[in-house]
């Protein structure tokens, strides 16, 4: 702890609250840049005032949705991605790559196939088992073989787990000639999102990322290690199992709002223990932050790169998310800290 103030040369709530105005900032240009032509003016009456317009209309009805699905996922992510690094002090944990996303997304395909009426809370649930068993599967494989839990094991059990749960969320869609409804789905946007999704997601989300702060300190204890937090009277298979519960709720409910997105849970903890250390009471509301800013810079670029068509975020993200991955791959988990 002692290492981690000296290395931090500004206090914490500096370093919080320039990064919120950062978030600000994007949300605004996030706003106002698409395909079509909106000023801050704009930006400023739809937000502030009921006046009518078309601009206004679709800043209010389709923009402002849109980025606020970003930012809750961008979030959700990032803090997910966080307490799985700490928790099993592995540098390449990621929902996307240990097995959760992929899960959601195969349990997302059995339910439009197999309950073709399901509202949005139904699916939503379907993703949070969906992502449990994907998880399940990866570190039950890893705990086959003594010392199977490396990050690089891990990794290699996630891809396989993922490769797996794809294929089969394929063979379902491809069965009950739903493939085309999965892909939509799945497909990794955020075009189209309505205010009545996000009642739906947007609490959950927020529940998971208040019970992370809450438990901020036990997971910083439990990322030094295990014996230690048993020492100081931790409670550590209780904490673990919430803590995992956390990241299935933070994954499933991201991908029942925006499909597959891998790299972000892995890129942003990185990031922000540059900036503020290794203790999990700054590292997770700075990655709540920070996730959900890059999440906005991915969903502006996406469309105005090609405007008026758009790019996948998805894709944005993980032309982002590879090279880091490869660095941190190279570097031995120690980018940037």
């Amino acid at each position: 702890m002692a290492g981690d103030r000296s290395s931090r040369p500004f206090p914490f709530v500096y370093k919080l609250s320039a990064g919120f105005l950062v978030f600000l900032a994007m949300f605004a240009v996030a706003m106002m840049l698409g395909a079509a032509d909106t000023s801050a003016k704009d930006v400023w009456l739809a937000l502030t005032t009921r006046e009518a317009g078309e601009n206004l209309s679709l800043l209010r009805e389709i923009r402002l949705p849109r980025e606020v699905a970003a930012i809750f996922v961008g979030a959700a992510l990032a803090v997910s991605g966080s307490i799985m690094q700490g928790m099993t002090r592995n540098p390449l944990a990621d929902p996307g790559l240990l097995g959760l996303t992929a899960g959601a997304n195969a349990a997302l395909a059995f339910t439009i196939a197999l309950v073709p009426s399901a509202n949005y809370f139904t699916i939503m649930i379907a993703c949070f088992i969906g992502a449990a068993v994907g998880s399940a599967l990866v570190m039950g494989i890893g705990a086959i073989k003594k010392g199977g839990f490396s990050p690089l094991r891990i990794v290699l059990a996630g891809a396989a787990v993922s490769a797996f749960l794809y294929a089969a969320a394929d063979g379902i869609g491809l069965m009950f000639k739903v493939s085309k409804d999965v892909s939509m789905w799945t497909a990794g946007g955020i075009i189209g999102t309505s205010w009545g999704q996000l009642q739906v997601i947007v609490p959950f989300i927020t529940l998971g990322i208040l019970i992370a702060m809450l438990l901020s300190r036990q997971l910083t204890i439990l990322s030094l290690s295990e014996d230690i937090a048993v020492g100081l009277g931790q409670k550590t298979a209780a904490v673990k199992l919430i803590l995992f519960l956390v990241t299935v709720l933070l994954a499933g409910a991201s991908v029942a709002l925006v499909g597959n997105m891998t790299f972000l849970g892995l890129m942003i903890p990185h990031i922000v223990r540059s900036m503020v250390g290794t203790d999990y009471r700054y590292s997770i509301p700075m990655s709540a932050i920070t996730g959900a800013t890059f999440m906005l810079l991915a969903d502006t670029i996406g469309r105005t790169i090609n405007a008026p068509y758009e790019t996948p975020v998805a894709a944005i993200v993980a032309l982002m998310g590879l090279p880091f991955f490869l660095l941190v791959m190279r570097k031995g988990g120690r980018t940037f800290t």
